[in-house]
């Protein structure tokens, strides 16, 4: 039996759900609560990785959604997907730090794209991350290439975090869902 996926909900999320998923967020990528996981940035970031402003505008935007994901009535995950067009946005992607590498990832991730196909009928899946973290590019095994396009981390805006380094840029990630 997959233990990582037994017992998931999935939902979109509420108003209610800002704050504890700000926390799940700034857990999976930021300080040494996020060192537990594989997804942590706190090697090249400092500060934020979000506010408690920037998700409530996606779980309140019409073309946006916030997927959220519980086990035994905690929340464990999420996911935003944003309508746009002929392909869906995925971005905001969190997993608790001590539940990464088991599956959970994996789980959200299809259920994010079923859900873009049968909602949106969405044909791709574009997502961005930041092209030094090789670890994150790991989203090949998923389907998803490499595609080249480059585009400026926002240097000097502190809601994105404080950059360690000079040579942070996201590179664009996409998959066919046909």
């Amino acid at each position: 039996m997959d233990t990582a996926t037994t017992g998931l909900t999935f939902r979109d999320a509420t108003e209610a759900d800002v704050d504890t998923l700000v926390a799940l967020i700034e857990s999976a990528y930021r300080g040494d609560a996020s060192r537990a996981g594989w997804t942590t940035e706190a090697d090249i970031l400092e500060g934020q990785r979000t506010d408690p402003e920037g998700v409530l505008e996606v779980v309140t935007s019409p073309d946006s959604r916030l997927l959220t994901v519980e086990r035994d009535g905690t929340v464990v995950a999420c996911c935003q997907l944003e309508h746009r067009g002929e392909y869906a946005y995925f971005g905001m992607f969190a997993v608790s730090p001590t539940l990464q590498g088991a599956g959970l990832g994996k789980a959200v991730i299809a259920e994010a794209e079923r859900q873009a196909r049968e909602t949106w009928g969405a044909r791709e899946m574009h997502m961005t991350v930041i092209s030094v973290r090789e670890d994150l590019i790991a989203y090949e095994r998923r389907g998803y290439r490499r595609t080249g396009e480059l585009s400026p981390f926002p240097y000097g805006d502190e809601r994105f975090g404080l950059p360690l380094r000079p040579d942070l840029q996201f590179e664009l990630l996409v998959k066919p869902l046909d």
